[in-house]
């Protein structure tokens, strides 16, 4: 350590030159320790709240239908779509039953959308369905408003004998299809307060579904020309839902407007 010596001062004078110095000195160095203890709190609570929702995620019990696109319409029932030709096969061999409804935009590349139960359901329910899967289509990614789409029942919905014949996630339709012509491309987001509906779950939902079950906060999508992630980060501030990465999985694909 160096220590500057005055000679125009006396011993005494450079000796409290010296005492002041250190003081100063001393007060810099506790302020620094004190600066640097507070911030080592704050990375310690930042580090103990991102592993809490880390956990939190990982704590979160997904059901089987959530890999896909999904809703519960307004009477409950089951709606689930594939996201890609690969959950569009797998929807159809494992998760297509006897009195289900197959849903399909009229445009080529769209989500297969199945109603479960959809032959007992009023012609309402199969309008929601309808509306989630005009949503789900290429229409969303074209800039469209509408798009017309048709419903078949299991027997009406085959895959080819010959290996080849068909590509992965397209099937052959015969028979009498039952239309729904010009249907919204319109979501809500809003996460899930129904009885007797999974609580808690982030949902998108036709618009049609959204209107009729009244419930508070919703976020509602439509076609416009903003980003996905813009949508999503949207849908995430206005429902304090922090998983932006569901939320991306479970909105259309497209340019979106936030209504």
């Amino acid at each position: 350590m160096e220590i500057d010596i005055y000679f125009n001062k006396s011993a005494q004078e450079n000796a409290e030159d010296f005492f002041d110095k250190s003081k100063k000195l001393r007060k810099k160095s506790e302020g620094a320790e004190k600066a640097i203890a507070e911030l080592e709190a704050s990375l310690g609570s930042l580090e103990k709240e991102t592993t809490l929702k880390k956990k939190s995620r990982m704590a979160e019990k997904r059901e089987w239908y959530e890999k896909f696109n999904w809703f519960y319409a307004s009477d409950k029932s089951l709606v689930i779509g594939g996201r890609s030709a690969d959950q569009n096969e797998e929807i159809y061999s494992k998760y297509f039953e006897e009195n289900d409804l197959f849903f399909h935009s009229d445009i080529f590349g769209a989500s297969v959308v199945i109603l479960k139960n959809g032959t007992n359901s009023p012609i309402k329910i199969k309008e929601e369905a309808a509306q989630f899967a005009a949503s789900f289509s290429s229409a969303w990614e074209n800039g469209q408003t509408v798009v017309n789409v048709y419903s078949l029942r299991k027997e009406q919905v085959t895959k080819s004998r010959n290996e080849g014949a068909l590509g992965k996630g397209s099937f052959l339709l015969k028979g009498e299809r039952e239309w729904y012509k010009n249907m919204a491309l319109s979501v809500g987001a809003f996460i899930e307060s129904r009885e007797g509906c999974p609580m808690g779950k982030l949902e998108v939902a036709p618009e049609a579904t959204c209107r009729k079950i009244g419930t508070a906060n919703i976020v509602y999508l439509g076609t416009g020309t903003s980003k996905k992630s813009d949508a999503a980060k949207a849908v995430s501030k206005k429902l304090g839902y922090e998983n932006i990465d569901y939320i991306m999985q479970h909105i259309p694909s497209g340019p979106f407007k936030v209504l």
